[in-house]
């Protein structure tokens, strides 16, 4: 049994059947460029009944961590102080973080609403990164929202686990995310990179979790030790930015008289 894939239409044999909300669903690899899919997600308006999955218990962590590698990547392609677009923006709380570092961030949604960074939404605005945190995994056609994404920006940094090779078993991996269904699709480095040089771009990854496409040849390596040293870069930045907390709150507060 097979299955085009999503990413690159090439053979994608099933692999196993597992379990999405206790419906059997079946997962194909592609023998070219190593994604792995479920079948065509025909669950998904159950999966969605709420837009973020009640078991995302680390969304505020992991919003923090990503405002930090937000900067590094920002730094690393001389754009602090341009403008970044969160395309999967979610509740807003990752632009919510990064104006309140000084970043000119915009939010970005079409299935979530926007609860903390309201009023700083994206119109047609071009901008100097795309963010899409968590976001990849989701896509029923990957290809399609990252073309998305590169008519908005040149660079797109996101985040997304890979996945081991050969494929762990549904049981094995927690990532599947068999207990929201919202899961459908997984990469592997030579996906991405397949993904980038279609596109003429550059792939910068931390080999796990975090990815860059880029139009510039950055220094993986000193990217990945500055990724590491995260925690640093707001002290770093600190005399380049200035947050936008105070002039938000005014411009917000103009709007409602």
């Amino acid at each position: 049994m097979n299955n085009d894939c999503r990413i690159c239409q090439e053979q994608a044999n099933k692999i196993f059947t597992g379990n999405l909300l206790n419906i059997p669903v079946d997962y194909f690899e592609c023998l070219d460029c190593g994604y792995v899919q479920t079948e065509s997600p025909h669950w998904l308006e159950l999966a969605y009944t709420e837009t973020i999955n009640d078991s995302d218990t680390g969304i505020m962590s992991r919003n923090q961590v990503n405002a930090r590698i937000v900067l590094v990547t920002m730094l690393m392609l001389g754009k602090v102080g341009g403008t970044l677009v969160d395309y999967a923006g979610g509740y807003g709380i990752l632009v919510r973080l990064l104006r309140d570092y000084g970043i000119n961030a915009l939010w970005s949604d079409r299935y979530c609403q926007n609860l903390v960074a309201r009023g700083f939404e994206r119109t047609n605005e071009t901008a100097d990164l795309v963010t899409a945190f968590e976001a990849f995994e989701h896509f029923v056609n990957p290809v399609e929202e990252l073309e998305k994404m590169l008519d908005i920006a040149p660079n797109v940094l996101f985040s997304t686990i890979i996945v081991a090779d050969p494929a762990p078993k549904q049981e094995d991996w927690w990532y599947y995310g068999k207990e929201h269904g919202q899961h459908i699709g997984f990469f592997r480095i030579r996906t991405l990179e397949k993904l980038a040089q279609e596109r003429g771009k550059f792939l910068v990854s931390n080999g796990v979790s975090y990815h860059l496409f880029t139009d510039q040849p950055i220094n993986q390596t000193l990217w990945k030790i500055m990724f590491r040293a995260n925690r640093l870069i707001p002290q770093l930045l600190r005399r380049r930015l200035a947050s936008k907390t105070w002039s938000d709150h005014l411009q917000m507060a103009a709007l409602r008289k």
